[in-house]
């Protein structure tokens, strides 16, 4: 088995998940209601995830399941929220559209004022 399949790519980014998030293996069971072993097992590769548990463990460490299955190169779960932005843009109204770009535009320029302060 090549490291680029997915069974590979998953267990080395569950990994690389929980050590991002600073949790043992054993924390991360807790934290998504599993049993350590399994958490075990799924990183060194011998057992897969359901996909209840795929979407319990992604949620645990705060990072979506395309991640995870190596859809994606950003563990960062607020991809996720880009992408429903993106498909829900359609239902906003054209005043909506404007004040989302005013409100974006006032997050700009309060983060470039708090980079500035630095």
């Amino acid at each position: 088995m090549t490291p680029d399949q997915p069974a590979d790519i998953f267990k080395e980014r569950l990994r690389a998940a929980r050590e991002l998030r600073g949790l043992s293996q054993a924390q991360l069971a807790a934290k998504a209601n599993l049993p350590p072993a399994s958490v075990s097992h799924f990183e060194s590769g011998p057992r897969k995830p359901s996909f209840d548990n795929l979407k319990v463990l992604a949620s645990a460490l705060d990072v979506t399941t395309d991640y995870l299955l190596g859809r994606s190169e950003t563990p960062d779960a607020s991809a996720e929220t880009v992408g429903r932005l993106h498909r829900d843009l359609h239902k906003l109204t054209s005043q909506d559209l404007e004040l989302a770009k005013d409100f974006v535009n006032l997050l700009i320029r309060k983060r470039g004022a708090t980079e500035d302060d630095k």
